[in-house]
């Protein structure tokens, strides 16, 4: 029993990472992708810049909510310069040694846009039915879109399934679409999974039937992820 509650988390862990880093290609200099366990003040520190700083650099609203795989800014834009002072750290004390750096280190090259970029990806609507909710970018990772059981849900764009199955609490039965490095899409609460780990689908395919798996009524929720953080899908979708 142990160990199968074990697996259990780890199955967990390893979606939960699939989820909020798609895409695993390196950042350039000036930049720093987000990992478990980090907070702002322990970035801030290892980069020697205020948190006040990286916060308008990536024009952060709420400097506590970072995701896993996010992509920040944690040197001066070309022109700009970090806000001077002790920094954050969470805690009494802190030193001198928070001063900002003198130096200001080569921007990244323009591949290498930071998550907070607008979405440069063309999706279609993943399933007919009424707007629920939309995203906010912190209680709504996504849009929730109402309707009756069994409506199809398709493919927002091709790629490829990168998993199948109801392994993460609260997302019910789950699909990742992974499109390229960047980009990946998720549908969650499914009646039926009509796809399989590994498989490709094309854009518009019916991969799934809506349902009300881990909620309390039927609906679709969709979220669409760059470089691992959530952005808002309705940016990437035709008007309805």
């Amino acid at each position: 029993m142990l160990e199968t509650t074990r697996m259990k988390r780890l199955g967990c862990a390893a979606l939960l990472a699939l989820l909020a880093a798609c895409g695993s290609a390196p950042v350039g200099p000036g930049y720093y992708r987000v990992e478990r366990g980090d907070t702002l003040s322990k970035i801030a520190r290892q980069n020697r810049q205020s948190v006040q700083s990286i916060a308008r650099w990536n024009r952060l609203t709420n400097p506590d909510s970072i995701e896993v795989g996010q992509v920040l800014r944690v040197a001066p834009p070309a022109g700009a310069a970090s806000t001077s002072g002790t920094l954050r750290s969470g805690g009494s004390g802190g030193g001198g040694s928070g001063a900002s750096a003198s130096a200001t280190p080569r921007p990244a090259p323009a591949d290498n846009t930071p998550a907070t970029a607008p979405a440069s990806i063309s999706l279609v609507w993943p399933a007919d039915g009424t707007l629920l909710r939309g995203f906010d970018g912190g209680s709504s990772k996504g849009i929730d879109i109402a309707g009756s059981a069994g409506t199809p849900v398709v493919a927002a764009a091709a790629g490829t399934v990168v998993y199948a199955g109801n392994g993460l609490r609260g997302y019910g039965n789950l699909l990742i679409v992974k499109h390229n490095a960047d980009y990946l899409t998720a549908y969650a609460h499914n009646r039926v999974l009509l796809v399989k780990e590994g498989e490709s689908v094309k854009r518009g395919q019916k991969i799934a039937e809506m349902g009300d798996t881990d909620t309390d009524r039927v609906m679709l929720h969709f979220e669409l992820r760059y470089q691992g953080r959530s952005i808002d899908p309705s940016k990437a979708l035709p008007p309805r």
